[in-house]
């Protein structure tokens, strides 16, 4: 009811579990999905992977998560999920998260970002000290941007950090996650953790 009674959002499927989710994909577009993490037949992590990887132009995927359900999310997020939100979200908050997923970006439940982050960094445990960082086609403004990215921070925040303007923020933003090959910012909070390019602190 909260989706339908606004101007700029359609309902166009529900799903009860996610391989019901995955065949509805195949018979009408959607801009979004939001995705239940537990569920008959097959969890929402698994039917996220199954719509996001190897297809450019699949839906965006929400996930709606709880406190207890960190490995959930770390896993939807890994598997190409747009963000995260919590279920006691208030109903703006969702109506937000969904517009802005929709308009390409990520979004991750504002009290969890840093939350969601050291789960990243303590699950993945230690960096073997012969990987290598793929980084070396950013620039070194693109690198510090990414940092800041994985510590958490808005385009706003890395503004005032790297004393630049949000514009141009944005436009590293976008540099380096197609060079790099990903989705959005959180996928680079995943990659900036799992190349070892940020530690835990």
């Amino acid at each position: 009811m909260v989706l339908d009674a606004q101007h700029d959002i359609e309902v166009v499927g529900e799903a009860a579990d996610g391989q019901e989710a995955i065949d509805i994909l195949r018979t009408l577009q959607a801009d979004v999905v939001l995705m239940d993490v537990r569920m008959p037949n097959l969890d929402g992590v698994a039917a996220t992977r199954a719509i996001v990887q190897g297809n450019p132009n699949a839906p965006k995927v929400l996930i709606l998560t709880t406190f207890d359900l960190d490995d959930y999310a770390y896993s939807g997020l890994q598997a190409g999920a747009s963000g995260f939100l919590l279920k006691d979200a208030q109903p703006e908050q969702l109506l937000h998260a969904i517009r802005v997923i929709a308009n390409g970006d990520a979004i991750l439940a504002p009290t969890l970002t840093r939350r969601l982050i050291d789960q990243f960094a303590s699950r993945l445990g230690p960096v073997p000290a012969t990987s290598t960082v793929a980084t070396t086609t950013l620039t070194e403004r693109e690198n510090e941007v990414l940092r800041e990215i994985a510590h958490g921070l808005s385009n706003a925040e890395i503004a005032a950090a790297l004393r630049l303007s949000e514009a141009t923020v944005k436009t590293h933003v976008a540099h380096l996650l197609a060079k790099l090959g990903l989705r959005d910012r959180v996928q680079a909070v995943v990659y900036a953790y799992e190349s070892g390019l940020v530690r835990r602190s």
